[in-house]
């Protein structure tokens, strides 16, 4: 676990977030120029600052760290886009999601 690879996984997880390297500072309230010198290996992160972008990042520090990925977190991205529809459209969401369960079943 090098500050290099640190820095790669959370530049990756913020372009999968369509983060700005801007949104995930505010969001996950450090200073760009900081996150800027993570993603580029150049500062490492403390818990503080770990567990901040982790969230923000709806990911586990786990994964920040090593590259290890949790059994729980497939769910927690699920929950993460999940989130990001909007009421109305939740019947819809949920129509398509049995229709997916429905032919992985078969």
């Amino acid at each position: 676990m090098t500050r290099a690879e640190i820095g790669k996984r959370v530049s990756e997880l913020r372009t999968l977030h369509n983060y700005s390297r801007e949104m995930l500072a505010e969001k996950a309230g450090i200073s760009s120029k900081f996150l800027y010198e993570v993603e580029r290996g150049r500062k490492g992160l403390s818990a503080d600052s770990l567990l901040k972008i982790s969230k923000t990042l709806s990911c586990s520090c786990d994964y920040i760290l090593t590259g290890e990925t949790p059994e729980k977190e497939p769910y927690d991205k699920a929950v993460h886009l999940l989130g990001g529809f909007e009421e109305k459209d939740m019947a819809l969401v949920i129509k398509i999601l049995a229709l997916m369960r429905e032919m992985c079943e078969d």
